[in-house]
């Protein structure tokens, strides 16, 4: 611990993905809402490139309101490396002795931080992080493979199909035929592996299919191409390790036709309402598939775990599962544990708890 017992906090944010900006917001509330009485904290930014922010960049990605709290962390550069500074250091680095970070917070959405490249350095230079592992994040990031997993585990999950981006003409005709067999439109197009409904299009008609398609490619190498559910959107989060919790449930009401990434983070319009107004019994069953869908990736730490509640039938669809849920006070995931009885503040308290506890099970383990 630093002086006067305060945990060494590095948060780490920013990073290559198109989350990038939801990222550098998720840090600053972090960074914001922290006692610094309580918390050392270092702030860790990885650039739009993929390099390791110097202390000018540093200076640019943090809020100048939040400069005085927290320490810039920078790092002599090493030959080959691939997170680099960006230019160089001014200032004495935040690495060494008692000043480094003790546990670290990735506080990345996203690939290239969200998907399991993160937490396997992380676990390569021996550091204790906040949440999920490098298994359950990658999983929790590519959508084919994490609906597998779910229908694999008895869930209910929307009908989709798979096409790989680069034969994508060559299976227009049959992704034609199997919205069509499946009910027809609307129907939705999103790339595999990304985040904040990035690359999501709603497609209303057959003439609208193409593009759609093309649009959501260039985002990754699979796709996916789901029913268009008419739905409700409720949301569920899990806090925990072996034997997690599940939040009271909340229900998004967008201020588009669906929660897209305008809705979410542009238009001030969407509104999330919790507790969801939906029976006790069905809540309590939306509790029970979040804790599945968690425990079927092998999660750990947090996540927040997305339903479809079909309306007319009541049909319950886990559509995905967040493993680095937006982190700001007014995100869903910190929302609904706040209506659950945990403050912002002790959310983040509880995680490092869980990120200890995770790193001393894997100090445990047998190497030889």
């Amino acid at each position: 611990m630093a002086e006067g017992n305060k945990i060494r906090l590095g948060i780490l944010f920013g990073g290559r993905s198109g989350e990038h900006e939801v990222s550098l917001s998720s840090a600053a509330s972090a960074m914001e809402a922290l006692d610094s009485a309580e918390f050392d904290i270092t702030a860790i930014g990885i650039t739009k490139d993929g390099k390791l922010a110097g202390i000018p960049e540093l200076r640019r990605m943090v809020p100048e309101r939040l400069l005085g709290r927290v320490r810039l962390y920078s790092a002599p550069e090493a030959a080959g490396s691939r997170m680099l500074p960006t230019s160089d250091a001014k200032e004495p680095p935040a690495r060494g002795g008692d000043s480094g970070p003790e546990i670290i917070f990735p506080l990345l959405h996203g690939p290239y931080g969200e998907d399991g490249t993160v937490q396997g350095l992380l676990e390569i230079a021996g550091l204790p992080y906040i949440g999920c592992g490098v298994l359950a994040s990658a999983v929790g990031m590519d959508k084919v493979v994490m609906k597998q997993l779910f229908a694999q585990a008895g869930l209910p999950v929307v009908p989709c199909r798979v096409a790989a981006s680069r034969s994508l003409e060559a299976e227009m005709g049959s992704i034609r035929h199997w919205i069509e067999t499946e009910g027809g439109y609307p129907a939705f197009s999103k790339p595999a592996n990304l985040g904040s409904s990035v690359g999501v299009f709603k497609i209303h008609s057959e003439s609208e299919l193409a593009d759609a398609l093309r649009r959501s490619a260039e985002y990754d190498r699979r796709i996916l191409v789901e029913k268009g559910i008419d739905a409700r959107e409720i949301e569920c989060a899990i806090l925990g390790n072996d034997d997690p919790q599940a939040s009271v449930v909340g229900e998004i009401i967008p201020a588009r036709e669906f929660y897209d990434y305008e809705a979410k983070y542009v238009d001030p319009s969407s509104r999330l309402e919790i507790p969801a107004r939906i029976p006790d019994g069905l809540a309590e069953e939306i509790r029970s598939y979040a804790i599945r869908a968690f425990q079927a990736i092998d999660g750990s730490g947090l996540a927040r775990v997305d339903f479809f509640l079909e309306r007319g039938t009541r049909r319950v669809f886990v559509n995905e599962i967040n493993t680095m849920p937006g982190f700001t006070p007014i995100s869903m995931y910190s929302k609904l544990w706040d209506a659950s009885g945990i403050s912002f503040v002790g959310l983040i308290r509880r995680l490092v708890s869980l990120g200890y506890e995770r790193h001393a099970e894997r100090m445990q383990r047998r190497i030889s």
